[in-house]
C-alpha cells in the first residue's frame, strides 16, 4: 500500500528527554559501544539505528517517540559518537554491527524490539531482519539506502543525479582528486583521508561532508551547514567510516536483500517513509523495497529532501511511531 502524503501543517517532537539508564558494552575487538534508555521502563522496546555509517546519536533522536509508550535504545555504532576507540576501521563491518546489536539485545534483557533507522540506519535495520527476522516486532525505516553501485554512482560519481543537480557542490569535491583517481572518487577519498599532508586531509575530510550535508535538505543555509559540520570529531568518525562502509558497498548485498526479505517480513509491520525529493537516498530504492515487501506501507512525503531534521518528514514519523504503538499495544 502506498500512501502519498502533502500536508502543509508541522508536526512537532517529543519534548525532549534524559536518558535513565546509560553504559559502555564490551563487544569484543577492542570495540565498546556507547548506549542509552529512556522513556518508560516498561514501555514498548525500540532501538534507533543512526545514519552515516559513522555519524553517531543525538539527544534529539529520542523525541520521535512517545516517552510514555516506548522504552527507546539508543547507541552508537563500533568507532563513533561515544562508542571507543573513535573512528577506528578494523573490525568494523555490517556483521559486526548486527552481532553487536544482539549483544544489546541481551544486554538489555529485551525479548523483541521495533527497529528503527534511517540512511544508513535503513540499510543496518535491514541486514539485522535478514538474519534475526524472529526479534523484530516491527520495522520503520526512512530514506532507503541499500550501498549498491548504483546508488553510490548517484551521489559520488560524475554522471550521476547529485552532479548533476548540485553541480556548484559537486565541482570542488571531485576537483580535489588528481584527475587519475575521478573516476573512482570513493577510493580516491580514501587515499586524501590517509594523507601524510594535514591540510590535504582536512580539506578532503570538509569537501566529503560538504557534499553530503548540503544536499541532504531541499534547502541548506551557509550557517546551517557550518553548524552541521562544527565537531571535527564527528567528522572525522563520518568522513573515514563511511568510505571504509562505501568502499565494500555497505558490506552487504542490496539486491540480495531485496530478493530475501519479503518472505522473512511477512508477519511483521513494516513501515517505509521516504522524502520525495531526496538526493542523498532517491526515491527509487524505496519503492524497490515496498515492491520486494509487498506487506509494506510506503509513505512518500512531498516537498522534503533527505534529512530527518525537516519538519514534514519529522511529523510522518512521529504518526507512524504513535499509530504503531497502539497496533503493537493492541496485541
Amino acid at each position: 500500500m502506498t500512501d502519498i502524503k502533502s500536508k502543509s501543517e508541522d508536526r512537532a517532537l517529543y519534548p525532549s528527554i534524559m536518558p535513565y539508564e546509560t553504559g559502555f558494552l564490551d563487544v569484543g575487538d577492542g570495540h565498546r559501544l556507547y548506549w542509552e534508555v529512556s522513556g518508560n521502563r516498561h514501555g514498548i522496546p525500540v532501538v534507533f539505528l543512526h545514519g552515516g555509517p559513522g555519524s553517531g546519536t543525538h539527544a534529539w533522536q529520542r523525541t520521535f517517540f512517545d516517552p510514555e509508550k516506548y522504552r527507546i535504545i539508543l547507541f552508537d555504532q563500533r568507532g563513533c559518537g561515544q562508542s571507543t576507540p573513535h573512528a577506528r576501521l578494523e573490525y568494523n563491518t555490517t556483521a559486526h554491527l548486527v552481532s553487536d546489536m544482539e549483544l544489546l539485545r541481551v544486554h538489555l534483557g529485551v525479548e523483541q524490539w521495533t527497529v528503527f533507522g534511517g540512511s544508513w540506519g535503513s540499510t543496518l535495520a535491514l541486514a539485522y531482519a535478514d538474519i534475526h527476522s524472529h526479534r523484530v516486532s516491527a520495522l520503520v525505516m526512512y530514506g532507503i539506502f541499500l550501498a549498491r553501485k548504483s546508488e553510490l554512482h548517484d551521489l559520488y560519481y560524475s554522471g550521476g543525479i547529485v552532479s548533476k543537480i548540485f553541480s556548484d557542490v559537486f565541482e570542488p569535491y571531485i576537483k580535489m582528486l588528481p584527475p587519475e583517481k575521478r573516476a573512482e572518487p570513493i577510493d580516491g577519498y580514501k587515499d586524501l583521508f590517509h594523507s601524510p599532508d594535514l591540510p590535504t586531509r582536512m580539506k578532503a575530510l570538509d569537501l566529503w561532508t560538504r557534499l553530503e550535508k548540503r544536499i541532504s535538505r531541499l534547502v541548506v543555509t551557509e550557517d546551517e551547514l557550518q553548524k552541521a559540520m562544527s565537531d571535527p570529531q564527528e567528522v572525522l568518525a563520518h568522513s573515514l567510516i563511511e568510505n571504509h562502509y562505501f568502499l565494500h558497498h555497505g558490506f552487504v548485498n542490496g539486491d540480495e536483500l531485496l530478493r530475501t526479505l519479503g518472505s522473512k517480513l511477512v508477519k511483521i509491520p513494516v513501515h517505509i517513509v521516504q522524502g520525495r525529493y531526496d538526493m542523498v537516498c532517491p526515491v527509487t530504492t524505496a519503492f524497490e523495497l515496498h515492491r520486494a515487501i509487498p506487506t509494506s506501507q510506503l509513505s512518500i512525503v512531498e516537498d522534503v529532501g533527505h534529512s530527518a531534521q525537516e519538519p514534514k518528514l519529522q511529523r510522518q514519523l512521529v504518526d507512524v511511531m504513535d499509530e504503531l504503538a497502539r497496533t503493537l499495544e493492541a496485541g
